[in-house]
Protein backbone atom coordinates (compact mmCIF):
# COMPACT_ATOMS: atom_id res chain seq x y z
CA UNK A 1 0.00 0.00 0.00
CA UNK A 2 1.33 3.35 -0.58
CA UNK A 3 1.41 5.98 1.97
CA UNK A 4 -1.89 8.45 0.99
CA UNK A 5 -2.15 11.87 1.42
CA UNK A 6 -4.28 13.10 4.15
CA UNK A 7 -7.36 14.49 2.85
CA UNK A 8 -9.22 17.01 4.29
CA UNK A 9 -12.72 14.90 5.02
CA UNK A 10 -11.02 12.12 6.99
CA UNK A 11 -9.31 12.22 10.25
CA UNK A 12 -5.29 10.74 10.02
CA UNK A 13 -3.97 7.43 11.41
CA UNK A 14 -0.53 6.14 11.04
CA UNK A 15 0.08 2.30 10.66
CA UNK A 16 3.75 1.23 11.71
CA UNK A 17 4.16 -2.46 11.38
CA UNK A 18 7.04 -4.23 9.31
CA UNK A 19 4.90 -6.76 8.48
CA UNK A 20 3.71 -6.37 4.71
CA UNK A 21 0.36 -8.56 5.13
CA UNK A 22 -0.53 -7.04 8.34
CA UNK A 23 0.23 -3.36 6.78
CA UNK A 24 -2.22 -4.13 4.29
CA UNK A 25 -4.73 -5.97 6.14
CA UNK A 26 -4.85 -3.46 9.18
CA UNK A 27 -4.47 -0.45 6.49
CA UNK A 28 -7.53 -1.39 4.15
CA UNK A 29 -9.55 -2.13 7.18
CA UNK A 30 -8.80 1.09 8.48
CA UNK A 31 -9.36 3.06 4.96
CA UNK A 32 -12.58 1.13 4.92
CA UNK A 33 -13.76 2.73 8.38
CA UNK A 34 -13.67 6.14 6.70
CA UNK A 35 -9.64 7.04 8.04
CA UNK A 36 -6.58 8.55 5.90
CA UNK A 37 -4.36 6.05 6.68
CA UNK A 38 -0.70 6.12 6.39
CA UNK A 39 1.68 3.24 6.44
CA UNK A 40 5.11 2.65 7.28
CA UNK A 41 7.23 -0.20 8.04
CA UNK A 42 9.95 1.84 10.49
CA UNK A 43 9.19 4.00 12.96
CA UNK A 44 11.77 6.89 12.46
CA UNK A 45 9.82 8.83 9.72
CA UNK A 46 6.35 8.95 12.22
CA UNK A 47 8.01 12.01 14.58
CA UNK A 48 8.23 14.60 11.51
CA UNK A 49 4.51 14.49 11.03
CA UNK A 50 3.38 14.95 14.85
CA UNK A 51 2.84 17.78 16.59
CA UNK A 52 -0.11 19.16 19.44
CA UNK A 53 -2.29 19.68 17.39
CA UNK A 54 -2.25 16.30 15.14
CA UNK A 55 -6.08 15.51 15.14
CA UNK A 56 -4.97 11.85 14.83
CA UNK A 57 -3.67 8.43 16.60
CA UNK A 58 -0.89 6.52 15.86
CA UNK A 59 -0.98 2.01 15.48
CA UNK A 60 2.56 0.66 16.18
CA UNK A 61 4.09 -2.68 16.19
CA UNK A 62 6.48 -2.82 19.54
CA UNK A 63 9.31 -5.30 17.79
CA UNK A 64 10.40 -3.06 14.81
CA UNK A 65 13.96 -2.78 13.42
CA UNK A 66 15.70 0.35 13.84
CA UNK A 67 13.51 2.39 16.80
CA UNK A 68 11.07 -0.12 18.56
CA UNK A 69 7.31 0.77 19.58
CA UNK A 70 8.11 1.86 22.96
CA UNK A 71 10.52 4.15 21.97
CA UNK A 72 8.69 5.48 19.31
CA UNK A 73 5.59 5.84 22.15
CA UNK A 74 7.97 7.65 24.30
CA UNK A 75 9.50 9.92 21.35
CA UNK A 76 5.67 10.75 20.73
CA UNK A 77 4.61 11.54 23.78
CA UNK A 78 7.36 14.08 24.12
CA UNK A 79 5.83 15.69 21.62
CA UNK A 80 2.24 15.17 22.78
CA UNK A 81 1.89 13.21 26.12
CA UNK A 82 -1.48 12.82 25.49
CA UNK A 83 -1.33 12.13 21.77
CA UNK A 84 -2.80 7.99 21.64
CA UNK A 85 -0.32 5.39 20.49
CA UNK A 86 -1.92 1.93 20.57
CA UNK A 87 0.39 -0.97 21.03
CA UNK A 88 0.06 -4.05 18.56
CA UNK A 89 2.00 -7.02 20.20
CA UNK A 90 2.64 -10.49 19.52
CA UNK A 91 1.90 -13.24 22.20
CA UNK A 92 5.33 -12.48 23.69
CA UNK A 93 4.69 -8.76 24.10
CA UNK A 94 1.85 -9.41 26.43
CA UNK A 95 3.50 -8.42 29.85
CA UNK A 96 5.46 -5.69 28.12
CA UNK A 97 2.36 -4.18 26.67
CA UNK A 98 0.91 -4.06 29.67
CA UNK A 99 3.70 -2.07 31.75
CA UNK A 100 3.35 0.37 28.50
CA UNK A 101 -0.16 0.68 29.38
CA UNK A 102 0.80 1.76 32.65
CA UNK A 103 3.71 4.73 31.19
CA UNK A 104 0.95 5.94 29.11
CA UNK A 105 0.00 3.74 26.23
CA UNK A 106 -3.78 4.30 25.28
CA UNK A 107 -4.39 0.58 24.41
CA UNK A 108 -2.96 -2.59 22.61
CA UNK A 109 -4.24 -5.11 20.67
CA UNK A 110 -2.41 -8.57 20.44
CA UNK A 111 -2.03 -10.83 16.87
CA UNK A 112 -3.89 -12.14 15.34
CA UNK A 113 -6.82 -9.37 15.81
CA UNK A 114 -10.25 -8.66 14.02
CA UNK A 115 -10.89 -5.74 11.91
CA UNK A 116 -13.98 -5.19 14.59
CA UNK A 117 -11.41 -4.96 17.04
CA UNK A 118 -8.90 -2.96 15.47
CA UNK A 119 -12.09 -0.22 14.55
CA UNK A 120 -13.46 -0.20 17.53
CA UNK A 121 -9.98 0.66 19.89
CA UNK A 122 -9.25 3.30 17.01
CA UNK A 123 -12.78 4.66 17.03
CA UNK A 124 -12.75 5.19 21.03
CA UNK A 125 -8.74 6.89 20.71
CA UNK A 126 -9.96 8.97 17.97
CA UNK A 127 -12.72 10.16 20.44
CA UNK A 128 -10.35 10.72 23.14
CA UNK A 129 -7.92 12.59 20.74
CA UNK A 130 -10.80 14.88 19.44
CA UNK A 131 -12.29 15.54 23.23
CA UNK A 132 -8.39 16.13 24.42
CA UNK A 133 -8.07 18.74 21.58
CA UNK A 134 -11.04 20.28 21.90
CA UNK A 135 -10.59 20.80 25.69
CA UNK A 136 -7.12 22.21 25.18
CA UNK A 137 -8.58 24.55 22.71
CA UNK A 138 -11.21 25.28 25.08
CA UNK A 139 -8.29 26.26 27.87
CA UNK A 140 -6.21 28.32 25.19
CA UNK A 141 -9.32 30.87 24.59
CA UNK A 142 -10.13 30.84 28.41
CA UNK A 143 -6.53 31.67 29.68
CA UNK A 144 -6.26 34.50 26.54
CA UNK A 145 -9.45 36.16 28.13
CA UNK A 146 -7.87 35.84 31.45
CA UNK A 147 -5.61 39.13 31.45
CA UNK A 148 -6.45 41.81 33.49
CA UNK A 149 -9.73 43.55 33.66
CA UNK A 150 -13.26 41.87 32.83
CA UNK A 151 -13.77 40.09 30.05
CA UNK A 152 -17.20 39.24 27.66
CA UNK A 153 -16.19 35.52 26.87
CA UNK A 154 -18.47 34.01 24.01
CA UNK A 155 -18.65 33.86 20.17
CA UNK A 156 -22.32 34.08 19.66
CA UNK A 157 -23.39 37.03 17.16
CA UNK A 158 -25.17 38.61 19.47
CA UNK A 159 -22.08 38.54 22.28
CA UNK A 160 -19.64 39.89 19.36
CA UNK A 161 -22.21 42.65 18.15
CA UNK A 162 -22.76 43.82 21.67
CA UNK A 163 -18.74 43.31 22.21
CA UNK A 164 -18.25 45.65 19.16
CA UNK A 165 -20.94 48.38 20.49
CA UNK A 166 -19.53 48.33 24.08
CA UNK A 167 -16.04 49.09 22.35
CA UNK A 168 -17.86 51.81 20.05
CA UNK A 169 -18.96 53.85 22.71
CA UNK A 170 -16.73 53.58 25.65
CA UNK A 171 -15.74 57.05 25.19
CA UNK A 172 -18.63 58.02 23.71
CA UNK A 173 -19.76 61.68 25.47
CA UNK A 174 -23.22 60.23 26.60
CA UNK A 175 -24.18 58.09 29.31
CA UNK A 176 -25.30 54.74 28.71
CA UNK A 177 -28.38 52.49 29.51
CA UNK A 178 -27.66 48.84 30.02
CA UNK A 179 -31.20 46.75 29.53
CA UNK A 180 -30.48 43.06 30.41
CA UNK A 181 -32.84 39.90 32.50
CA UNK A 182 -31.24 38.80 36.12
CA UNK A 183 -28.43 37.26 35.76
CA UNK A 184 -27.41 38.34 32.28
CA UNK A 185 -24.23 40.19 33.50
CA UNK A 186 -25.16 44.14 33.53
CA UNK A 187 -22.52 44.67 35.95
CA UNK A 188 -19.69 42.74 34.42
CA UNK A 189 -20.57 45.07 30.92
CA UNK A 190 -20.49 48.21 33.18
CA UNK A 191 -17.07 47.81 34.30
CA UNK A 192 -15.93 46.24 30.94
CA UNK A 193 -17.04 49.64 29.18
CA UNK A 194 -14.84 51.87 32.16
CA UNK A 195 -11.70 49.62 31.47
CA UNK A 196 -12.27 50.01 27.66
CA UNK A 197 -12.29 53.80 28.28
CA UNK A 198 -9.85 56.76 29.07
CA UNK A 199 -11.61 56.64 32.21
CA UNK A 200 -9.88 53.22 33.48
CA UNK A 201 -7.46 55.16 35.92
CA UNK A 202 -10.15 56.54 37.83
CA UNK A 203 -13.12 55.29 40.10
CA UNK A 204 -15.93 52.87 39.15
CA UNK A 205 -18.65 53.53 41.75
CA UNK A 206 -21.48 51.08 41.75
CA UNK A 207 -24.68 51.39 43.55
CA UNK A 208 -27.93 49.14 43.62
CA UNK A 209 -30.70 51.38 43.66
CA UNK A 210 -32.93 48.40 44.75
CA UNK A 211 -30.99 47.38 47.93
CA UNK A 212 -30.12 50.81 49.58
CA UNK A 213 -33.52 52.17 51.61
CA UNK A 214 -35.54 55.09 50.51
CA UNK A 215 -34.44 57.20 53.52
CA UNK A 216 -30.81 56.75 53.11
CA UNK A 217 -30.28 56.52 49.03
CA UNK A 218 -30.22 60.17 48.41
CA UNK A 219 -27.32 60.86 51.30
CA UNK A 220 -25.78 57.67 49.51
CA UNK A 221 -25.83 59.56 46.23
CA UNK A 222 -25.15 63.28 47.15
CA UNK A 223 -23.30 63.06 50.53
CA UNK A 224 -23.90 65.04 53.53
CA UNK A 225 -22.57 68.10 55.31
CA UNK A 226 -22.09 67.90 58.94
CA UNK A 227 -25.34 68.62 61.14
CA UNK A 228 -27.04 67.91 57.95
CA UNK A 229 -29.29 65.98 59.76
CA UNK A 230 -29.49 63.70 63.26
CA UNK A 231 -27.26 60.76 62.23
CA UNK A 232 -24.65 63.42 60.58
CA UNK A 233 -22.35 63.69 63.05
CA UNK A 234 -19.09 64.19 59.91
CA UNK A 235 -19.15 65.16 56.70
CA UNK A 236 -19.62 62.13 53.83
CA UNK A 237 -18.79 62.18 50.23
CA UNK A 238 -21.22 60.48 48.35
CA UNK A 239 -21.45 58.00 45.50
CA UNK A 240 -21.53 60.90 42.62
CA UNK A 241 -18.38 63.03 44.32
CA UNK A 242 -16.53 59.79 44.44
CA UNK A 243 -17.12 58.81 41.44
CA UNK A 244 -15.75 62.08 39.68
CA UNK A 245 -13.51 61.61 37.11
CA UNK A 246 -15.01 57.79 36.72
CA UNK A 247 -18.00 55.96 35.96
CA UNK A 248 -21.02 55.86 38.32
CA UNK A 249 -22.81 52.73 37.77
CA UNK A 250 -26.47 52.81 39.02
CA UNK A 251 -28.18 49.08 39.11
CA UNK A 252 -31.88 48.27 39.11
CA UNK A 253 -32.54 52.04 38.39
CA UNK A 254 -36.35 51.49 37.95
CA UNK A 255 -36.30 50.59 41.71
CA UNK A 256 -34.87 54.52 42.39
CA UNK A 257 -37.85 57.00 44.09
CA UNK A 258 -39.45 58.85 42.03
CA UNK A 259 -38.60 61.74 44.19
CA UNK A 260 -35.05 60.91 44.17
CA UNK A 261 -35.58 60.82 39.79
CA UNK A 262 -36.29 64.35 39.91
CA UNK A 263 -32.74 64.92 41.56
CA UNK A 264 -31.09 62.37 39.37
CA UNK A 265 -32.11 64.39 35.82
CA UNK A 266 -30.80 67.51 37.07
CA UNK A 267 -27.36 65.88 37.82
CA UNK A 268 -27.53 64.56 34.59
CA UNK A 269 -28.49 68.20 32.85
CA UNK A 270 -26.19 70.24 35.05
CA UNK A 271 -23.24 67.52 35.64
CA UNK A 272 -23.61 69.20 39.45
CA UNK A 273 -24.43 68.24 42.52
CA UNK A 274 -25.23 69.64 46.36
CA UNK A 275 -24.28 68.03 49.56
CA UNK A 276 -27.52 67.46 51.81
CA UNK A 277 -27.11 70.71 53.80
CA UNK A 278 -24.71 72.48 51.18
CA UNK A 279 -25.70 75.08 48.74
CA UNK A 280 -22.24 74.65 47.32
CA UNK A 281 -22.36 73.29 43.92
CA UNK A 282 -19.92 70.80 43.08
CA UNK A 283 -19.25 69.82 39.52
CA UNK A 284 -18.79 66.63 38.00
CA UNK A 285 -17.16 64.73 35.33
CA UNK A 286 -18.08 61.66 35.36
CA UNK A 287 -19.54 58.72 33.23
CA UNK A 288 -23.40 57.25 34.32
CA UNK A 289 -24.36 54.01 33.63
CA UNK A 290 -27.58 52.46 34.45
CA UNK A 291 -29.18 49.22 34.19
CA UNK A 292 -32.35 47.74 34.40
CA UNK A 293 -34.02 44.11 33.96
CA UNK A 294 -37.65 45.89 32.95
CA UNK A 295 -38.53 48.11 29.80
CA UNK A 296 -38.60 51.77 31.57
CA UNK A 297 -40.80 52.99 28.59
CA UNK A 298 -43.56 50.87 29.34
CA UNK A 299 -43.26 51.85 33.01
CA UNK A 300 -43.00 55.61 32.27
CA UNK A 301 -46.12 55.04 30.23
CA UNK A 302 -47.90 53.97 33.46
CA UNK A 303 -46.35 56.44 35.38
CA UNK A 304 -43.94 54.40 37.57
CA UNK A 305 -40.84 55.93 35.88
CA UNK A 306 -40.26 59.39 34.86
CA UNK A 307 -40.26 59.87 30.95
CA UNK A 308 -38.03 62.62 30.54
CA UNK A 309 -35.63 60.49 32.87
CA UNK A 310 -35.68 57.86 30.79
CA UNK A 311 -35.36 59.76 27.18
CA UNK A 312 -32.42 61.52 29.12
CA UNK A 313 -30.67 57.82 29.47
CA UNK A 314 -32.07 56.01 26.78
CA UNK A 315 -29.22 58.27 24.26
CA UNK A 316 -27.01 55.37 24.04
CA UNK A 317 -28.58 51.65 25.04
CA UNK A 318 -26.67 48.42 24.72
CA UNK A 319 -28.76 44.90 25.13
CA UNK A 320 -27.38 41.71 26.52
CA UNK A 321 -28.66 38.96 25.32
CA UNK A 322 -30.26 36.00 27.39
CA UNK A 323 -28.06 32.69 28.04
CA UNK A 324 -30.94 31.16 25.40
CA UNK A 325 -29.86 33.08 23.06
CA UNK A 326 -26.48 32.37 22.83
CA UNK A 327 -26.23 28.79 23.30
CA UNK A 328 -23.05 28.50 21.45
CA UNK A 329 -21.24 29.69 24.12
CA UNK A 330 -22.51 27.75 26.76
CA UNK A 331 -19.35 25.23 26.69
CA UNK A 332 -17.21 27.84 26.83
CA UNK A 333 -18.50 29.92 29.54
CA UNK A 334 -19.00 26.75 31.78
CA UNK A 335 -15.58 25.86 31.06
CA UNK A 336 -14.44 28.86 32.39
CA UNK A 337 -16.68 29.18 35.04
CA UNK A 338 -14.95 25.36 36.30
CA UNK A 339 -11.66 26.83 35.60
CA UNK A 340 -12.38 29.88 37.84
CA UNK A 341 -13.54 27.58 40.64
CA UNK A 342 -10.84 24.71 40.48
CA UNK A 343 -8.66 27.56 41.49
CA UNK A 344 -10.87 28.55 43.94
CA UNK A 345 -11.77 25.66 45.61
CA UNK A 346 -8.45 23.85 44.72
CA UNK A 347 -9.75 21.22 43.07
CA UNK A 348 -9.33 19.68 40.06
CA UNK A 349 -12.86 19.61 37.85
CA UNK A 350 -13.74 16.56 36.16
CA UNK A 351 -14.49 16.33 32.38
CA UNK A 352 -17.80 16.87 31.93
CA UNK A 353 -19.47 14.12 29.24
CA UNK A 354 -21.11 14.87 25.98
CA UNK A 355 -24.70 13.77 27.33
CA UNK A 356 -24.64 16.55 30.08
CA UNK A 357 -23.32 19.15 27.93
CA UNK A 358 -25.46 18.65 25.85
CA UNK A 359 -28.42 19.00 28.94
CA UNK A 360 -26.38 22.14 29.94
CA UNK A 361 -27.06 23.75 26.01
CA UNK A 362 -31.04 22.40 26.15
CA UNK A 363 -31.71 23.92 29.28
CA UNK A 364 -33.44 27.30 29.02
CA UNK A 365 -31.52 29.29 31.58
CA UNK A 366 -34.18 31.47 33.51
CA UNK A 367 -31.22 32.67 35.93
CA UNK A 368 -28.71 33.09 32.61
CA UNK A 369 -25.50 33.14 33.29
CA UNK A 370 -25.39 33.29 36.99
CA UNK A 371 -27.38 30.31 36.90
CA UNK A 372 -24.75 28.69 34.91
CA UNK A 373 -21.69 29.71 37.08
CA UNK A 374 -23.39 28.82 40.39
CA UNK A 375 -24.04 25.57 39.12
CA UNK A 376 -20.39 25.09 37.19
CA UNK A 377 -19.14 25.88 40.96
CA UNK A 378 -21.32 22.96 42.31
CA UNK A 379 -20.14 20.52 39.43
CA UNK A 380 -16.70 21.43 40.88
CA UNK A 381 -17.56 20.98 44.19
CA UNK A 382 -19.37 17.75 43.93
CA UNK A 383 -17.54 16.22 40.79
CA UNK A 384 -20.09 13.49 38.53
CA UNK A 385 -21.87 14.06 41.63
CA UNK A 386 -23.69 16.84 40.95
CA UNK A 387 -26.91 16.22 39.94
CA UNK A 388 -28.53 18.94 37.33
CA UNK A 389 -32.13 19.08 38.37
CA UNK A 390 -33.10 19.65 34.58
CA UNK A 391 -32.03 16.82 32.99
CA UNK A 392 -35.59 15.02 33.36
CA UNK A 393 -37.27 17.82 32.61
CA UNK A 394 -38.43 18.82 29.10
CA UNK A 395 -35.35 20.60 26.60
CA UNK A 396 -37.17 24.27 27.02
CA UNK A 397 -40.47 25.77 26.84
CA UNK A 398 -39.73 26.86 22.76
CA UNK A 399 -38.66 23.47 22.23
CA UNK A 400 -41.48 21.84 23.29
CA UNK A 401 -42.87 23.71 20.48
CA UNK A 402 -40.88 22.41 17.72
CA UNK A 403 -40.76 18.76 16.01
CA UNK A 404 -37.97 16.24 16.94
CA UNK A 405 -36.68 17.26 13.25
CA UNK A 406 -36.62 20.91 13.89
CA UNK A 407 -34.56 20.38 17.48
CA UNK A 408 -32.14 18.11 15.49
CA UNK A 409 -31.95 21.01 13.21
CA UNK A 410 -31.59 23.71 15.56
CA UNK A 411 -28.83 21.85 17.56
CA UNK A 412 -27.25 20.83 14.43
CA UNK A 413 -26.81 24.54 13.59
CA UNK A 414 -25.21 25.80 16.76
CA UNK A 415 -22.81 22.80 16.81
CA UNK A 416 -21.59 23.94 12.94
CA UNK A 417 -21.63 27.30 14.33
CA UNK A 418 -19.17 26.89 17.31
CA UNK A 419 -16.86 25.01 15.48
CA UNK A 420 -16.12 27.39 12.35
CA UNK A 421 -16.20 29.89 15.29
CA UNK A 422 -13.42 27.66 16.91
CA UNK A 423 -11.18 27.00 14.21
CA UNK A 424 -11.56 30.50 12.48
CA UNK A 425 -14.13 29.31 9.77
CA UNK A 426 -11.03 26.31 8.85
CA UNK A 427 -13.08 24.25 6.27
CA UNK A 428 -10.85 21.74 6.57
CA UNK A 429 -10.54 21.61 10.39
CA UNK A 430 -14.20 21.74 10.72
CA UNK A 431 -14.57 18.84 9.58
CA UNK A 432 -11.95 16.75 11.08
CA UNK A 433 -13.53 18.22 14.97
CA UNK A 434 -17.06 17.08 12.71
CA UNK A 435 -16.08 14.19 10.95
CA UNK A 436 -18.09 15.43 7.88
CA UNK A 437 -17.20 15.62 4.26
CA UNK A 438 -16.76 18.90 2.79
CA UNK A 439 -19.49 18.44 0.54
CA UNK A 440 -21.42 17.74 3.56
CA UNK A 441 -20.16 20.10 5.79
CA UNK A 442 -20.84 23.03 2.70
CA UNK A 443 -24.38 21.49 1.89
CA UNK A 444 -25.19 22.27 5.57
CA UNK A 445 -23.58 25.31 5.78
CA UNK A 446 -25.75 26.73 2.73
CA UNK A 447 -28.79 24.95 4.74
CA UNK A 448 -27.96 27.45 7.76
CA UNK A 449 -27.03 30.02 5.56
CA UNK A 450 -22.88 30.48 7.57
CA UNK A 451 -20.62 31.55 5.48
CA UNK A 452 -16.68 30.83 6.77
CA UNK A 453 -16.09 34.84 6.06
CA UNK A 454 -18.05 35.57 9.04
CA UNK A 455 -15.28 33.53 11.19
CA UNK A 456 -12.04 34.72 10.07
Amino acid sequence: MTEPTQSDSRLPIILVDDEKHIRLAAGQTLELGGYEVTVLERAEPVLAQLDEAWPGVVVTDINLPGMDGLALMRKVHEIDPDLPVILITGHGDISMAVTAMRDGAYNFIEKPFSSELLLDVVRRAVEKRALTLENRQLREELEAQSAPGPKIIGSAPAVIQMRRLAGTIADAPADILILGETGTGKDLMARYIHEHSSRREQNFVAINCGAVPENLIESELFGHEKGAFTDASSRRIGKFEYANGGTLFLDEIESMPMTLQIKLLRVLEERAIERLGSNQLIPLDLRIIAATKVDLREMSERGEFREDLYYRLNVVRLDIPALRQRREDIALLFQHFTLVASNQFGREAVPLSAERMHSLISHDWPGNVRELRNLAERYVLLGEGCTFDFDNRPITEDATQLTLPEQVERFEKMLIHAELERHGGSIKDTQASLGLARKTLYDKMKKYDLDKADYK
